[in-house]
């Protein structure tokens, strides 16, 4: 479970955020601000960030406060897991990243894996729909949605990116280091667990 300071750091950057979006009385509007830079001040204290990061952060947020999207590829090949190693951390992860607008969630993992893999692919089935805090990754100042396809692997070859700096395949027993915002080891096992049973139904929540 998250922490309860980053659950009330959320709902108060997602009220303040609602507010300004739609509030046309100028008292108000400041107050919205003061609540966001609280949100802002409560976020930096426990994450020992600088407030203006934070702040400057939550300010760029327009428009109603939704979910983010974060969607994600899993490929095999012979019992083993296509990983990618990302570049900011020095991590392993699934390929994947943010949901882009214009494209459909499958389109857009398809171009992911290929972007951060080199291999192309066609998406099969949603293995998982994920509530983030959730799932036990670190602390992430926004709310996000997990988005979790099988990939069937189609060609390519293994090829770097501008974000990731390595591309394998790993067996369930010999996984490198991972990228724990991203992914977990319990989120890894339970899409092999897909992998070994494709009649799973999809896991949500």
């Amino acid at each position: 479970m998250q922490p309860k300071w980053l659950e009330w750091t959320q709902k108060l950057q997602a009220i303040s955020q609602n507010g300004l979006t739609y509030s046309e009385n100028p008292f108000d509007i400041e107050r919205y601000k003061q609540l966001r830079a609280i949100a802002s001040e409560i976020m930096a204290t426990y994450s020992n960030v600088e407030d203006s990061y934070v702040l400057d952060l939550f300010a760029r947020e327009l428009g109603y406060a939704t979910p983010k999207v974060d969607v994600r590829g899993a490929v095999f090949r012979d019992n083993s897991i296509l990983l990618v190693k990302e570049r900011a951390d020095g991590l392993w992860t699934l390929p994947g990243g943010w949901a882009d607008v214009g494209e459909s969630p499958s389109e857009v993992v398809v171009k992911e894996v290929f972007e951060e893999s080199g291999y192309q692919t066609r998406a099969t089935k949603v293995l998982a729909v994920y509530d983030r805090d959730k799932q036990g990754h670190p602390p992430f100042p926004f709310y996000i949605y997990k988005l979790f396809f099988l990939c069937e692997l189609v060609g390519g070859s293994p090829t770097s990116s501008i974000e990731t700096e390595e591309v394998g395949f790993f067996a369930e027993d010999a996984l490198p280091d991972l990228s724990l915002g991203r992914i977990t080891p319990t989120q890894i096992q339970r899409i092999f667990q897909h992998y070994r049973q494709p009649d799973l139904p999809t896991d949500f929540d």
